[in-house]
């Protein structure tokens, strides 16, 4: 039986994935007036951090892409990403979320317990100390960038 933060995972992904459905190259890559990130960036921040979240501090391997860090991790943004690195389609990062759940549930699926020492301090302050932990905690961070995505989409859609 599958742990209940792969399946949570699963739906989250699976939402996140119906709403970008249908969303336009351009659309992807405009920044709402006020805001300095847009969809395109959300989806490859939303990769960069799970990677990160469930392999990084298990000392597995993380699959990012060159140039993924530079642009996608947190404090960076679109309007500040280097001109060298090559940026990824909509399709690609699409792509590469649809199939990240399942190699993160493949290698961690029995290693949910294991302590993380030390653990790690999110920016929002939360300590987390197992594999189990960062999952759970990823699914507010993808829920959270999942509703900017759906604000952007109304904001754009509007001008």
């Amino acid at each position: 039986m599958s742990h209940f933060v792969f399946n949570q995972q699963r739906f989250v992904r699976q939402m996140l994935l119906k709403v970008v459905d249908g969303v336009s190259e351009e659309m992807a890559n405009q920044v709402p007036d006020g805001f300095r990130n847009h969809i395109h960036w959300n989806l490859g921040h939303i990769y960069v951090v799970f990677e990160r979240f469930a392999f990084q501090n298990i000392g597995l391997p993380m699959q990012l892409p060159e140039g993924f860090k530079e642009q996608f991790e947190n404090g960076t943004s679109p309007l500040t990403r280097p001109e060298s690195v090559r940026v990824p389609s909509l399709e690609e990062l699409k792509q590469l979320l649809a199939q990240q759940n399942e190699r993160v549930q493949a290698a961690l699926e029995h290693r949910l317990q294991e302590p993380i020492d030390p653990p790690y301090t999110t920016s929002a302050g939360m300590e987390l100390a197992s594999p189990e932990q960062f999952l759970t905690f990823n699914l507010f961070h993808e829920g959270m960038h999942l509703n900017t995505i759906r604000q952007y989409k109304v904001l754009l859609s509007q001008s």
